[in-house]
């Protein structure tokens, strides 16, 4: 596994590796072989349920993330099992999962998202840094039902097409950014679903006041997710009064030996608190 010091210079070594693992991809499986395996659908099932929540919380729309290891932490998991760890996720109450796809940062692989289409009814999201069509492709082909897109690694115009390929391909596109400048762009390009990431990407420092910062930038007709460094139900709870709809947490429950079961424990505390609140009022 690479290993990255806490740097401005970490995401452009990881887009580098990125580029020249979609060389040889693309050597490897022409996009032409990808394109036959994909199945006619509509995009849209990845923001129904977000927008419905869980089936044991139907108020509290978690996106589970799988992932082997990260960049900054190091190995989560010595023994992972998708299919497992899924299966977990989803009796816990998660409305939707997130699969780890990088290979070199984060010891994850396409493989690891089929696995995991098998195990559960969940929609899907393919995590990756998305660069290209292809990888719209490769994530259509494996039968992802959504797909990340980082507006710090990716022209505005890029976006853009990407965000109408993955709707063509019948996926949902959760859009990543950082800044308001950033925000602006997702917005402007059509994004229909806004993910604000906590952390900084020049310090690996984590804020919740990033989120609270953008919200309001975000109309309403959006949805929006809260991202990294959401550890409490008063986390969740502050984020929903600010008007999130959804939240993607993965580095607070894979950190646990078990992590349905640490997905399972932060629902019931969020209702615990919901339910003293609204009774308060």
């Amino acid at each position: 596994m690479a290993s990255i010091g806490q740097s401005n210079l970490w995401l452009e070594r990881i887009v580098q590796a990125k580029r020249a693992e979609l060389a040889d991809a693309r050597s490897r499986v022409p996009q032409s072989v990808l394109e036959k395996k994909i199945q006619p659908r509509r995009a849209g099932r990845f923001r129904k349920a977000l927008e419905l929540g869980g089936e044991e919380q139907p108020e509290c729309s978690i996106i589970a993330e799988l992932k082997r290891a990260s960049p900054s932490k190091g190995i989560f998991c010595q023994h992972y099992d998708p299919a497992a760890i899924a299966r977990g996720y989803q009796q816990a109450g998660a409305c939707a999962l997130s699969v780890l796809t990088d290979k070199e940062f984060f010891l994850g692989s396409l493989e690891h998202l089929e696995q995991v289409k098998a195990a559960v009814s969940l929609p899907v999201l393919r995590k990756d840094f998305t660069l290209a069509e292809y990888h719209l492709y490769e994530a259509a082909a494996a039968e992802a039902d959504a797909v990340l897109l980082i507006v710090a690694v990716l022209q505005p115009k890029e976006l853009e097409n990407l965000l109408h390929l993955g709707d063509s391909l019948g996926l949902d596109v959760l859009v990543e950014v950082h800044t308001a400048e950033e925000l602006r762009i997702a917005l402007d390009a059509g994004s229909e679903i806004v993910g604000i990431n906590n952390r900084n990407l020049k310090t690996f420092e984590v804020s919740l006041e990033t989120s609270l910062e953008l919200i309001d930038r975000i109309p309403e007709k959006i949805v929006a997710v809260g991202e990294s460094g959401l550890r409490t139900a008063e986390d969740l709870i502050r984020l929903q009064a600010a008007g999130f709809d959804a939240f993607l947490i993965g580095e607070r429950f894979m950190m646990e030996s078990d992590p349905g079961a640490a997905l399972e424990r932060l629902l019931v505390e969020w209702a615990a608190r919901t339910a003293v609140s609204k009774h308060r009022q």
